[in-house]
C-alpha cells in the first residue's frame, strides 16, 4: 500500500494524482465499462466485473448502466440493493449500503474532499471520508450525499436532496440542504 493508499485510508489528506492509485482506478474504469457494455439479457443480477471489483457483495444486487465508481474496492453492499441507472459513487472510502436499500436514478454518493487552498487543492490534495447507509433506505432519484454521512436503517431521502448532516433511522430527508420532516 502506497502513502497515498494509506492517507486515503485513514482519512488524512492525500495526492489523488499518485499513480498507484491512478492504477486503482484504471481498474475501476475497465470493470464499470464492462459493467456498462454487457446486453441487456446479462443485467438481472450484479455483473460478474463489479462483483470481482468491490469489496463485498450480497445476494441479489443489482446495478443499472450507466454506473461509475472511482475505485470500486471500497465499496460493501447488502443483500437485495438496488441502484438504478446513473448512480455515481465516489468510494475514495468506504461505502457500506445495507440490505434491501433503493437508489434512484442520477444518485451520487461522494466520500472525496478537496482542500480549500487553491495551489493543494490544483496539486490534487484531497481526504476521504466515509459514508454508511443502513438497510431498506430509499435515496430518491438526482440525492447527493456528501462525505462522511450516516443514514439509518429506513430512512428516505427526498428526489433531488443533498445530504449535508447524518440522518437518523426511520426519517424523511428533504431538499437542499437536505433537513428532516418533522411527522
Amino acid at each position: 500500500m502506497t502513502s497515498a493508499q494509506a492517507n486515503m485510508a485513514s482519512g488524512a489528506w492525500y495526492s489523488c494524482l499518485d499513480p498507484e492509485l491512478e492504477a486503482l482506478r484504471l481498474t475501476a474504469l475497465g470493470a464499470v465499462f464492462a459493467h456498462n457494455h454487457l446486453p441487456p439479457s446479462e443485467r438481472r443480477t450484479l455483473s460478474a466485473p463489479l462483483k470481482a471489483l468491490f469489496a463485498a457483495t450480497g445476494e441479489n444486487c443489482l446495478i443499472e448502466t450507466p454506473f461509475h465508481c472511482s475505485y470500486g474496492i471500497n465499496i460493501h453492499l447488502g443483500d437485495a440493493v438496488f441502484i438504478n441507472s446513473g448512480c455515481v459513487i465516489l468510494d475514495s472510502a468506504p461505502v457500506h449500503i445495507g440490505d434491501g436499500t433503493l437508489i434512484g436514478t442520477g444518485a451520487q454518493i461522494l466520500c472525496a474532499d478537496h482542500h480549500r487552498d487553491p495551489i493543494k487543492r490544483r496539486a490534487g490534495i484531497e481526504r476521504a471520508a466515509p459514508v454508511t447507509i443502513g438497510s431498506d433506505v430509499w435515496i430518491g432519484a438526482g440525492a447527493i450525499v456528501l462525505p462522511g454521512i450516516t443514514i439509518g436503517d429506513r430512512a428516505i431521502i427526498g428526489a433531488g436532496s443533498i445530504v449535508t448532516k447524518n440522518v437518523e433511522a426511520g426519517a424523511t430527508v428533504v431538499g437542499n440542504p437536505g433537513r428532516a420532516l418533522t411527522p
